[in-house]
């Protein structure tokens, strides 16, 4: 991934800063055609205080970013060999997935003592499929992830009840390009359980289990990779959602055999 930021060339207004806020999701992201165009391309997303207001860095080009997304899979050859390794796969048929495809890839740096709290939520809000229950995350530690460098938070069993807000296209032709349907409901902090993971860990996703993340209060940074794959059988993929597969990259199967 150094060798994927060290190339990175960042125009004036692709400088977006990432949030999960609702409200400034909606303005940092959703209004952005950068992000909305970013499910076939690699982007680069960044932590809040990463620019000053003539756009020019605060910190160094390494620590600046939240995540690179959201084709990674697709294009970088260690990240789509890691996404259709045989031990990822296995997994895959153990679940009993019949036919997975890949949906989307992030690398979420979580950097030290800047990385921001991803706010709790359900990943179906994002990618949204009928029936639900098709959607499953896999997030691989690259380094060990503590309470202490934001490690992901669950709320046992609340998978079974439910999203309560969705992500969606807007009309052609409005702005802003994304709105929630919905919103997130008010969680009682008491009720999460954290997940540390040593280096090398993989921690499956339900997509509608709550989960979160905090600060990263640590000198450490907690690295990850991760992707998203969709049960494609007896599954329809919501026209409505901001990821759309594309000519130049429709949804690609998990199974290379």
């Amino acid at each position: 991934m150094a060798e994927i930021v060290d190339r990175m060339d960042v125009p004036e207004h692709c400088r977006t800063t990432f949030s999960t806020g609702h409200d400034e999701q909606l303005k940092k992201q959703g209004n952005a055609d950068y992000f909305i165009t970013s499910g076939d391309q690699i982007r680069f997303f960044f932590e809040k205080g990463a620019f000053d207001d003539q756009g020019e860095f605060l910190v160094p080009k390494q620590r600046s970013l939240n995540k690179v997304g959201h084709a990674l899979h697709a294009y970088e050859p260690l990240y789509k060999k890691v996404t259709h390794s045989a031990k990822v796969q296995g997994m895959a048929k153990k679940l009993g997935l019949v036919s997975p495809v890949i949906l989307q890839s992030m690398f979420i740096f979580k950097q030290p003592g800047v990385g921001g709290e991803v706010a709790p939520h359900q990943d179906a809000t994002f990618l949204y499929t009928e029936p639900l229950g098709k959607v499953v995350g896999l997030w691989i530690a690259l380094e060990d992830a503590s309470v202490t460098n934001g490690c992901l938070w669950f709320i046992p069993g609340s998978h079974n009840r439910g999203i309560s807000r969705r992500l969606v296209r807007t009309p052609k032709g409005s702005f802003p390009l994304t709105d929630f349907s919905g919103r997130e409901q008010a969680y009682d902090d008491g009720k999460f359980l954290a997940v540390p993971v040593k280096k090398g860990g993989v921690v499956l996703i339900h997509g509608e289990v709550v989960h979160r993340s905090a600060e990263n209060t640590s000198e450490d940074s907690r690295h990850v990779y991760t992707f998203h794959v969709m049960e494609a059988q007896d599954a329809r993929w919501s026209p409505d959602n901001w990821l759309q597969p594309t000519e130049e990259l429709p949804f690609p199967p998990l199974y290379t055999d």
